[in-house]
C-alpha cells in the first residue's frame, strides 16, 4: 500500500510541475538533460590527448559533476589507480618546509563555489618552481595517471603526468 502511495504521490508532483510550463520548455529541459547524458557517456571514451586514452575527463562536466568524481576519486581512489585522468582548475602550492618539498595541486570548486577540492599532481621532468609553474591561482589543467602513495602511515593521491598546460 506504501508502494502504491508513493507512486501516486510521484506521478502528481511530475504532472503538476508539467503543468505549471509550457510543453516547449518541458521538452527543452529534457533535450538539454538528454544531451548531457550522451556528453557526460562520450567523454571518458573518445577525448584523447597525444592518443592517449583519457578515462576520467572532468572538463567536459558541470562544476557539481567535478566535485563529486573528484571526491569519489579520493574517497576511493583504488577504483582509479592508472586511469588517465584530465582536469582544469585553480594551480596551488603547498610548500613543506620541513622537508624541503613543494606539492602542487589542481583545485576545483563545487558549483555554490563555497566548498573546494584538489588533486595533488606531480610533472615528469626537469621543472623547477616558480620558474616553470603559473601563480598560485592562475587557471591550470593537467593530464596524468592517477596513483597513490605512502607518506608515514597516510595514503595521498596524485596525477603523475607529463602533460600540463596553463
Amino acid at each position: 500500500m506504501k508502494k502504491i502511495l508513493a507512486l501516486f504521490i510521484c506521478l502528481n508532483l511530475i504532472i503538476f510541475s508539467a503543468s505549471c510550463g509550457s510543453v516547449e520548455r518541458v521538452e527543452e529541459i529534457a533535450k538539454s538533460k538528454k544531451e548531457a547524458v550522451q556528453k557526460t557517456e562520450k567523454s571518458p571514451e573518445t577525448t584523447q590527448k597525444n592518443d592517449k586514452k583519457i578515462d576520467v575527463d572532468l572538463t567536459q562536466m558541470n562544476s557539481t559533476m567535478v566535485y563529486s568524481e573528484v571526491y569519489n576519486m579520493l574517497s576511493t581512489p583504488e577504483k582509479y589507480v592508472g586511469k588517465t585522468v584530465k582536469m582544469s582548475g585553480a594551480f596551488a602550492l603547498y610548500e613543506n618546509k620541513e622537508k624541503t618539498k613543494n606539492y602542487y595541486a589542481v583545485i576545483i570548486k563545487d558549483a555554490t563555489a563555497c566548498c573546494s577540492q584538489g588533486l595533488e599532481f606531480v610533472w615528469q621532468g626537469d621543472h623547477k618552481y616558480p620558474d616553470d609553474f603559473p601563480k598560485v591561482g592562475n587557471d591550470i589543467t593537467v593530464i596524468g595517471r592517477f596513483e597513490t602513495y605512502k607518506e608515514g602511515d597516510q595514503t595521498y593521491s596524485h596525477l603523475i603526468s607529463n602533460d600540463v598546460t596553463f
